[in-house]
């Protein structure tokens, strides 16, 4: 049987790509739907620490924005946080008349724990995997999120750089 040319190898493994992609969204979704079943808004609201972590005081229209989130749904998770503590409303010194949200020690801690728990998790989904085959995977699986992340219109902070949720 002859060799399939390397533009043919090429284009089958951009097919079998295309059809695992969204095979991964839906399973994200999964858990996703899982996670928000045990922890309810609580754990929805979560998510926006993230961002807050890695880029700092940001307002919570620019954190609605960044995140592809309805202001509106934002705006009753941010309330969440500051009545739990994990993020307090500061002055913009920009604008007197705006604020910015501030992740606190409590928020921090709350990541922590998230993080723990994600590397949990993923220690049991890749245990029968080798060093090598993890540190290919997460090296490959990064430099798909950043092609992705510099396709999108206006990458908001996309790349795995920037916001990790």
């Amino acid at each position: 049987m002859p060799t399939p040319s390397p533009g043919a190898q090429r284009e089958a493994g951009l097919l079998a790509l295309s059809e695992q992609m969204p095979r991964f969204m839906r399973l994200i979704h999964g858990l996703k739907a899982q996670h928000t079943a045990e922890g309810g808004r609580d754990r929805a609201a979560l998510v926006l620490l993230f961002p807050l972590q890695r880029l700092g005081p940001l307002r919570q229209n620019a954190l609605a924005e960044l995140v592809h989130a309805d202001p509106s749904t934002v705006s009753r998770h941010v309330t969440l946080l500051v009545e739990r503590g994990l993020v307090v409303r500061s002055a913009d010194e920009s604008d007197g008349r705006a604020s910015r949200l501030v992740l606190t020690d409590a928020g921090r801690t709350v990541l922590d724990e998230l993080r723990a728990e994600r590397v949990a998790y993923l220690r049991t989904v890749t245990a029968d995997w080798t060093d090598d085959e993890l540190s290919t995977f997460t090296s490959l699986f990064d430099r798909l999120l950043d092609g992705i992340a510099t396709s999108l219109p206006n990458d908001q902070g996309f790349s795995s750089r920037t916001v990790s949720a």
